[in-house]
């Protein structure tokens, strides 16, 4: 099973997808746990182009690009291998960020980004994905407590306004995989509710 987590910055999804890691390894499920960007020699490269090189103000098909390149490469190298070989995979960021963060936050055409992206999978799409969904102005007032911020995080408000009703659109289209979250309440809640979604979906 291929289990994704998305969300905008500060709604919590990174915490949660690594609650769901601990707790199917405790139930005995063999468990891979993963990112985007940033898994392998060129995701840390790509992730650290992409969200801590300040300097390095990137057009924004050039950053489509890398966000692209960072996948089919997670997904060659990674994510299709464990799967093969039985593993639950858990990955924090999928296709559906690329989507809305290249697509409705930096504006570029929606269909474009949308062929890019898809093709970057090589094919493969998640089960399930877990949509966190946060007023902004409140995952925003949690990214200010943070001792380091990335490029992404200190984008404005209405940067992230725009990913979070992206998110939402999408979750529309898609019901029957997306399954969206109210991450406004306690990190227990929010926990609860997607043990019992994944549950169900693995007792099929």
């Amino acid at each position: 099973m291929f289990i994704t987590f998305e969300g905008i910055e500060g709604s919590g999804k990174t915490t949660q997808a690594q609650l769901l890691r601990d707790f199917l390894v405790n139930k005995g499920y063999r468990v891979t746990f993963t990112r985007e960007p940033g898994w392998g020699i060129l995701g840390r490269l790509i992730r650290r182009m992409l969200l801590e090189e300040r300097d390095l103000e990137l057009d924004p098909v050039a950053e489509l690009c890398l966000f692209c390149a960072d996948r089919a490469q997670h997904v060659k190298e990674l994510l299709r291998p464990r799967l093969k070989a039985g593993d639950i995979v858990i990955c924090d960021r999928f296709v559906d960020s690329t989507v809305v963060y290249q697509g409705y936050g930096r504006g570029l055409d929606i269909e474009l980004v949308k062929k890019v992206a898809n093709a970057s999978t090589l094919g493969l799409k998640p089960d399930i994905t877990l949509l966190l969904n946060l007023p902004v102005r409140i995952a925003l007032s949690r990214i200010r407590n943070r001792e380091s911020m990335t490029k992404f995080e200190e984008e404005p408000l209405e940067f992230h306004e725009r990913i979070r009703q992206g998110y939402l659109f999408i979750a529309q289209k898609e019901p029957d995989r997306i399954k969206v979250i109210n991450a406004a309440r306690g990190v227990d809640q929010i926990r609860e509710e997607i043990t019992d979604i994944v549950l169900t979906r693995l007792s099929r």
